[in-house]
């Protein structure tokens, strides 16, 4: 901690914002850590859990109501709906086959959550690709603005040049500790939601064969 006061303290301006940067950079990178460990685990629970109870559920209206109570971020419930909607009289949707109809709204539904899901990657990925290189920059700064201040004194020593030059390291070692927990976690969840987007395919795979036209399941809840 000393160490970094002494570099706030005798950083100018150029060199506190670089500070602030990466603070905020990792204060954003560990909000969406743990908000998106947050939301990827429940989804992953929710995939595993509510698919089975509602293909044991009695009939659709059941299956849906279930879906509306368990699937807390909404990632089954809206292909559900997708799959039960009807496009409006007079449309282009309308005027194409039934079958089409139906995989274009899976489609369109199975985007919708996928992209909800991998809200915040983008960010991890940006501080994890740019910190190393915003700390390098503010290291470079900071030896430099320590040498211009040793040229200023005109007294040069292996004393006065190590601390100003190790003090301005530490900017690097900053721009790696904000970088490595969010490469790692975007690695992370990377894997997560390429579990979820299996099983989320599967999940559009499942409901375009029992809407499809013909299929029993469809016609005995439109009889309903």
């Amino acid at each position: 901690m000393n160490a970094l006061q002494v570099v706030w303290s005798q950083g100018d301006g150029v060199s506190r914002a670089v500070a602030l940067l990466l603070l905020a950079m990792s204060v954003s990178a560990w909000v969406l850590i743990f908000w998106k460990t947050w939301v990827l685990q429940r989804a992953r629970r929710d995939l595993g859990r509510i698919v089975p109870a509602f293909w044991d559920a009695p009939d659709l209206s059941a299956g849906q109501r279930l879906l509306a109570e368990r699937d807390r971020e909404a990632v089954l419930l809206p292909m559900l709906d997708a799959a039960r909607a009807a496009p409006a009289g007079g449309s282009l949707a309308a005027g194409a086959q039934a079958q089409a109809q139906l995989t274009r709204r899976l489609r369109d539904a199975l985007h919708g959550v996928l992209a909800q899901l991998q809200q915040g990657q983008v960010v991890l990925a940006s501080i994890g690709a740019t910190a190393p290189f915003i700390g390098l920059f503010g290291t470079v700064w900071g030896i430099y603005h320590a040498l211009v201040g040793i040229s200023a004194s005109g007294s040069v020593s292996i004393d006065k040049v190590a601390g100003p030059v190790g003090e301005a390291l530490i900017m690097t070692a900053a721009g790696l500790a904000v970088a490595i927990p969010a490469v790692l976690a975007y690695n992370l969840f990377g894997r997560w939601l390429g579990a979820c987007e299996a099983d989320l395919e599967g999940w559009a795979h499942d409901l375009r064969e029992l809407f499809a036209p013909g299929a029993a399941s469809a016609d005995a809840d439109e009889d309903r």
